[in-house]
């Protein structure tokens, strides 16, 4: 059997197999094309199309290694979201969540506020795997305090993306809802 790998969040890679394939295992679909890279593994021991808890959270406390790069973490959200896609598994909204918080704060930024904070950079490199995972049904969550703390106005932050008290009391709420915590 041939493996299959979706494209990665670096535009500059290739996509090497097409997701025609990925239809014949029953999944006519992608999640988030063009982000989170996933390799089909078809004799990996798996709960293929079973009905698996798929609630996640994905903490982004950490930058990303330039300010042109993608956070690790919605590449990461993306990667889960396609691997549950290459299972056929489609995930309900609200059921993967990225809470965003400390260092990788700016990430939710719009365009304008981000080349503010980012001379060098001419758009924000997150706001298209941010939109992608909302297509997909996921949310991304930003931390309050740390708008706060980095001195963030709310009208800063991109359309979309959900603004609350902090991280903290985020991630417990969604982790006493079901979520899995996905550590970054």
């Amino acid at each position: 059997m041939r493996t299959r790998l979706l494209r990665l969040a670096a535009p500059s890679l290739l996509l090497l197999a097409g997701c025609q394939s990925v239809a014949t295992r029953g999944t006519p679909f992608t999640a988030v094309p063009g982000f989170g890279a996933a390799v089909d593994v078809p004799a990996a021991a798996s709960p293929r199309g079973s009905r698996i808890a798929v609630r996640a959270v994905f903490p982004a406390t950490r930058a990303a290694a330039s300010p042109d790069k993608v956070l690790p973490a919605l590449d990461k959200a993306a990667r889960y979201l396609n691997l549950l896609a290459l299972q056929g598994v489609r995930a309900a909204p609200g059921d993967v969540v990225v809470v965003v918080s400390g260092p990788a704060t700016p990430a939710v930024l719009t365009d304008p506020a981000y080349r503010n904070r980012n001379p060098s950079v001419a758009s924000n490199p997150n706001l298209p795997p941010i939109r992608a995972l909302a297509l997909a049904g996921a949310t991304v969550r930003v931390c309050g305090q740390a708008l706060h703390a980095q001195g963030i106005a709310a009208s800063e932050v991109a359309p979309g993306v959900r603004q609350d008290l902090s991280a903290m009391t985020a991630l417990v709420e969604l982790q006493s809802r079901g979520h899995a915590l996905i550590p970054e």
